[in-house]
């Protein structure tokens, strides 16, 4: 009974956490009470649901309790007739008419939330960072590997982030719809990390995170609806769809990772293809393509090749030339790396090594897995086996170490 408890909790987490300190943020204005107020009502559910059983509605069981303890956290601390105020706000969350008519223009409670966390007089990073971790559910350590950075780096930055909140006071609202584009490209990084963390977990025993995709690629169309005449969003929204149509074949029934030119065309979504690919010639007839785009029409390549051997690989090197002059990166380097190398292996490995001499991707263990993969194409038997090994030492989830050491086991054998 209790695992399922368990499991019934990490259920709700996964799917309420976000909603939950959105809804306590907007009626507080107290980034911290909130996510401490959610965390102590998910501790509570730990406690009583065994005896209680599981709510029938779990999320809105964990918001009363949270936004209770709330309620007397502002009690308890109260000075003067201001946090009286703040404490009756919580207990009538129901929004006034002046705030539904200042919110009517963004229609989702979490989106409008990430808007509001993306305020433009923090550093981008500080901004996605804050709400991958407050509205996102992420732990610091998933949002220090997304940046490239240690845990304790980034538990820093999110620390001066939100000291910068209150000393400065940035207010917890919707900006006017003619400044909603100030903050748009810290929202689509938001979105475009959250969904990327759902797609290649950075730690754990499952590559995929099905509901992270789930809820950025719905976040995303409602961006995209919201601004239609951002190509970006849309851009953002059709390579999520192109990469989600392949997420089924990504991981086999043992878990273990099946990589892209292994993967079962005959089973990926055609459907999602589809509007993807309408998405992004949409998106692209505007005569702006920014990296979104790009990468969106390097998905489009993979997506649209009847076979592996079908992919046009030196155009997808030519557009992560393009996307690096874009948004410059290591990763897009090591990206185009790995496409250079699929038709000129000695080319590709070079890239790689100048790469691993820059230092810029030291500890990124898909640096010394392409450099594995290159040398194992060029027969280069006992180099690869190296640096599969430290690929494995690096790798994050239990499901690319076990591919990683199953190529191990070919060289090696």
């Amino acid at each position: 009974m209790t695992s399922k408890i368990e499991q019934a909790v990490a259920a709700t987490f996964r799917q309420e956490w976000g909603q939950v300190v959105a809804t306590l943020i907007r009626t507080t204005g107290d980034w911290d009470l909130a996510e401490e107020c959610a965390q102590e009502a998910f501790a509570q559910a730990l406690r009583r649901w065994p005896e209680e059983g599981v709510p029938r509605s779990p999320g809105a069981w964990i918001t009363t309790v949270a936004r209770n303890r709330a309620t007397d956290r502002l009690r308890r601390e109260a000075v003067g007739e201001a946090k009286l105020r703040e404490a009756a706000l919580l207990a009538d969350p129901q929004p006034s008419e002046a705030e539904e008519e200042a919110h009517s223009g963004v229609p989702d409670d979490r989106l409008r939330l990430m808007f509001t966390c993306c305020h433009p007089a923090l550093a981008f990073e500080a901004r996605v960072a804050l709400t991958l971790r407050t509205l996102a559910g992420l732990t610091t350590a998933e949002i220090a590997r997304a940046f490239l950075v240690s845990e304790a780096t980034m538990s820093k930055r999110l620390t001066r982030a939100k000291r910068k909140i209150q000393h400065a006071g940035i207010p917890y609202r919707v900006p006017p719809a003619h400044l909603l584009a100030d903050r748009t490209a810290a929202v689509l990084g938001v979105l475009y990390l959250l969904f990327n963390e759902g797609y290649t977990a950075t730690a754990g025993t499952d590559l995929v995170r099905q509901n992270l995709c789930a809820e950025a690629i719905r976040l995303a169309r409602l961006l995209a609806e919201l601004m239609p005449a951002e190509p970006e969003a849309s851009g953002l929204l059709a390579l999520m769809l192109l990469h989600d149509a392949r997420r089924a074949t990504r991981v086999g029934a043992g878990g273990e990772l099946i990589p892209l030119e292994e993967q079962r065309r005959d089973q990926w979504d055609t459907e999602k293809i589809d509007e993807g690919v309408a998405l992004l010639d949409l998106a692209l007839q505007r005569g702006r393509a920014g990296p979104y785009q790009i990468q969106a029409a390097i998905a489009a390549c993979h997506a649209t090749a009847k076979t592996a051997a079908d992919t046009d690989w030196p155009q997808i090197a030519g557009l992560y030339d393009r996307l690096a002059r874009e948004a410059p990166s290591p990763v897009v380097e090591l990206n185009r790396a790995v496409a250079v190398g699929m038709y000129h292996p000695e080319a590709g490995l070079e890239l790689v090594e100048r790469l691993a001499n820059a230092g810029e991707l030291a500890g990124y263990h898909l640096l010394p897995a392409t450099r594995a993969d290159l040398l194992r194409r060029l027969g280069r038997a006992a180099e690869a086996a190296d640096a599969y090994r430290e690929a494995i030492e690096l790798a994050g989830t239990e499901a690319e170490r076990r591919y990683l050491a199953g190529r191990l086991a070919e060289t090696t054998s």
